[in-house]
């Protein structure tokens, strides 16, 4: 007897798992609000260079003052990262007048004035991460995510060891920590340093949720719970624009934005291990524990008759002996067998793709004719319909089709607004949300197909190995935007071609509809 007959025994669709999966919609609550902060915590407000010794000025209006200190730039605005090295009072009669002597000109030498209309604080106002600073200011992205990968590499081999409910409190727990410590950064290298702990300590919410979820529903069931609790990721995505709205200072949405974990570790108490990590790991009596706990809530009274510790030890020792078989202690046994090294190839480079798409268009929320909250907003809104559209297609066209298709498309959506004018703001903003939306319908079915195509001794293991190359595409997401200095479309056409390319690697995995989880290695080779 094999985990899905044990599981139709418990019962394998009702008030257990329905509880069981509320419980696991918090932290997909949650997890945009560190996510997706960048988009708040280092916004750019409108500057200028500070002008030194205003009381000689005094008879000038604040336009006139501007005039002579600031040169303009090729769109007739005030430049931002430049200042005259003398006031050229000459402009005061011909404002029009190009400056003959170049030479003038040249960077802020006395920091810059920020309009504080949209925020009271980022830290590129703090620390003047601006101009030639901009680098750093886009980095502290890159710092969090490169903390995301290497909490992938890190819960995903200990997720698999030590069980996906203890991980799950652990990353809770450091999530916590860390963001209240990075709230209260007072220069730029401690923030730099928490950033990346908060990025390490989060990943495992995001790498062990959806695979501890899926374990415990049945194969018809599976799209449906993996989709419906996907939909919380834009419910919080949607309230991350209330609450930076709100709060506008960098340190206060920190620390509004990490005290919702106190939450998370909260509800642990109710969250029940996976049955199917304890009997691959050999706990029985932990494993039959929590299956009559299933049993009991979902009305299966003669569950204890059917199922007892004699039966649970055969399904045990079966997937023990082809875990020990294709040794799957290490991140290597992931590449051992053929379908499984074709697995690993083809979604190691979906999830690169899906990452580094969703988060570039994530995280430019400027330019498309709308409010940066009323974008990030929008953004969350457009999920939605996505999922809906991603719950009904996974069951009929197939995850295959839909994963490779969704990506391609939100690829090509990003390449359409290269040629679309700037002038036509609304046709831009419906392309934009549209491509949003195929991103995110790309997110949302590579988190149901991957766990799909691993085996239950190396799912973690797989998805821990997925996380690390989505994370290595966020990381890298936020620094194509400074390619703007060498072709202003150069951003976009790296979005759009990697989109493109990386979802076409979706045609060569197997189709995984209808079919049971694997549990064994062997059970993945037959998909051959």
């Amino acid at each position: 007897m094999n985990f899905e007959d044990i599981l139709q025994e418990a019962g394998s669709f009702g008030k257990f798992q329905i509880f069981t999966l509320s419980l696991l919609c918090l932290p997909r609550f949650i997890l945009p609000f560190h996510f997706l902060l960048h988009n708040f915590l280092a916004a750019i407000p409108p500057h200028r260079c500070a002008i030194p010794h205003r009381d000689q000025f005094a008879n000038l209006t604040e336009e006139e003052v501007l005039l002579i200190n600031i040169p303009r730039n090729f769109e007739g605005t005030f430049s931002s990262c430049e200042m005259f090295s003398e006031p050229q009072f000459y402009l005061l009669l011909n404002s029009t007048e190009v400056p003959s002597n170049t030479s003038s000109v040249q960077s802020c030498q006395y920091g810059w004035v920020y309009d504080q209309s949209q925020f009271t604080s980022t830290i590129a106002t703090q620390w003047d991460l601006v101009c030639d600073q901009r680098s750093l200011n886009q980095a502290t992205a890159t710092f969090f995510f490169i903390g995301v990968t290497l909490g992938a590499v890190i819960f995903g081999y200990l997720s698999d060891r030590f069980g996906r409910k203890t991980m799950l409190l652990v990353s809770f727990v450091c999530t916590l920590i860390f963001g209240l410590v990075s709230s209260a950064s007072v220069t730029y290298s401690m923030l730099a340093v928490t950033r990346t702990l908060t990025g390490i300590a989060i990943c495992g919410l995001s790498l062990i949720v959806a695979p501890l979820g899926m374990e415990w529903v049945d194969t018809q069931h599976r799209s449906y719970s993996g989709i419906m609790t996907s939909f919380f990721w834009s419910f919080g995505n949607m309230f991350l624009a209330l609450i930076a709205y709100l709060v506008r200072d960098w340190h206060w949405l920190l620390l509004v934005a990490t005290l919702p974990w106190l939450l998370g570790i909260i509800s642990m108490w109710w969250l029940a291990e996976s049955a199917r990590w304890l009997l691959v790991k050999g706990k029985l009596k932990r494993a039959h524990k929590n299956l009559q706990w299933c049993a009991k809530m979902n009305g299966r009274k003669d569950f204890g008759a059917k199922i007892n510790l004699e039966i649970l030890t055969k399904t045990a020792a079966a997937a023990a002996t082809m875990e020990k078989s294709g040794g799957s202690s290490s991140y290597i046994s992931l590449f051992r067998t053929l379908m499984l090294r074709k697995i690993s190839l083809c979604t190691g480079v979906l999830w690169f793709g899906v990452a580094f798409s969703y988060y570039g268009m994530s995280m430019n929320i400027t330019g498309f004719g709308l409010g940066m909250y009323m974008t990030q907003f929008v953004f969350g809104v457009i999920e939605i319909p996505a999922k809906f559209i991603v719950l009904f297609v996974v069951n009929r066209v197939g995850r295959k089709q839909c994963q490779a298709w969704t990506l391609i498309l939100a690829g090509l959506c990003i390449g359409a607004n290269i040629v679309i004018p700037t002038s036509l703001g609304t046709l831009r903003s419906v392309v934009a949300i549209t491509g949003k939306g195929f991103s995110e319908a790309a997110f949302t079915t590579i988190f149901l197909y991957t766990p799909e195509l691993y085996p239950t001794v190396l799912r973690q293991k797989g998805l821990g190995f997925c996380s690390f190359m989505a994370r290595l595409g966020g990381s890298v997401a936020p620094l194509v935007f400074l390619l703007d200095t060498v072709w202003t479309f150069l951003p976009q056409v790296t979005y759009c071609a990697m989109a493109v390319l990386c979802g076409s690697a979706a045609f060569l995995l197997p189709e995984t509809l209808n079919v049971c989880l694997p549990e064994t290695i062997e059970d993945t080779e037959k998909q051959r």
